[in-house]
């Protein structure tokens, strides 16, 4: 594919790991630290831990890992940690694993992270301290929850703002608040949204099939739809500052693209920018290093590096 308009990006120096990365969706994390031009990474290999990742609110950024035994929220630099959740597996069905999956910020105050049985919980996070409260539970979703996306740039009051997806494919769209309230729910469609993220009202879904869907976040209705990657989607992210879109894959491949609303008839658009090709690697982890969508970090099972682009 040619590139668009998003700029060409080249190999930096890699970021060494003490060993490979778990086969796990979305497993790679990226805290940009300004004004020093920095990044934190985090990447999950074996042990119990399922997922980490920096929930950042408007007061402060927690580092959040998830486990089979529970979920845990430390100070962003992972020196104090501040609170502690257990995960009740009470007689789970046999050979079913008890775990918790899907992270992010929401609403300004909250953290929500999805479990596997479908489970959405919502801690009400204060501005400092560690008076950290389990406020909701989101009780939508049947199956295992993959991944939960928040809106990062402003959105409308009462507009959707944050986003969660199963192991069938189900999308259910809400609204943070005191009370979070479910606007539209999204059917499967017989493939795993394993990968999902929210950007200026439009949902973009990254599914087993290896196609992104982008669905408009007030109606659920379908508005693009791209067959991205050969194999299957492990990670989406996304540039709130320039719309970029991110896509890592079991094909070896990562793509960025170039997400637009046309002005005039308020069309979702969605243009290939820049491919790379990280050689028999399945990839496991993708994500952008800053807002504007200049750099980003890939990691890989059986890989014991985190691979680093920058623009050109």
């Amino acid at each position: 594919m040619a590139a668009a308009d998003g700029g060409m990006y080249r190999r930096e120096k890699a970021v060494a790991l003490r060993g490979s990365c778990s086969a796990l969706y979305n497993n790679l994390s990226v805290l940009p630290r300004r004004p020093q031009a920095l990044a934190y990474f985090a990447a999950v290999r074996g042990g119990t831990v399922h997922l980490a990742a920096w929930c950042v609110l408007p007061a402060r950024a927690l580092l959040v890992l998830t486990s089979q035994k529970g979920i845990q929220m430390y100070e962003s630099d992972g020196s104090i940690m501040v609170y502690w959740h257990a995960l009740d597996a009470v007689d789970p069905p046999p050979a079913q694993a008890v775990f918790a999956r899907g992270i992010a910020a929401a609403g300004g105050r909250f953290v929500c992270v999805g479990t596997s049985s479908g489970l959405v919980l919502v801690f009400d996070v204060p501005g400092k301290g560690t008076n950290i409260t389990l406020s909701e539970v989101l009780e939508e979703h049947c199956e295992a929850i993959t991944d939960i996306a928040a809106e990062l740039s402003d959105s409308p009051a009462g507009a959707a703002d944050l986003v969660t997806a199963d192991d069938v494919g189900t999308l259910c769209v809400w609204r943070a608040g005191e009370a979070f309230a479910l606007l539209t729910r999204i059917p499967a469609f017989g493939c795993t949204c394993s990968s999902v993220k929210l950007w200026k009202g439009v949902i973009a879904a990254g599914y087993g099939n290896g196609q992104i869907r982008l669905y408009e976040a007030a109606t659920g209705v379908l508005r693009a739809q791209v067959h991205a990657h050969a194999r299957w989607i492990y990670a989406l992210d996304l540039a709130p500052l320039s719309g970029k879109l991110l896509s890592g894959a079991e094909d070896s491949f990562v793509h960025v693209w170039q997400l637009g609303l046309d002005p005039d008839t308020g069309d979702v658009e969605i243009e290939h920018c820049h491919s790379e090709c990280v050689t028999d690697t399945q990839i496991c982890g993708a994500r952008f290093c800053d807002p504007e969508g200049s750099s980003f970090a890939v990691t890989g099972y059986d890989l014991s590096e985190i691979i680093r682009y920058a623009q050109v």
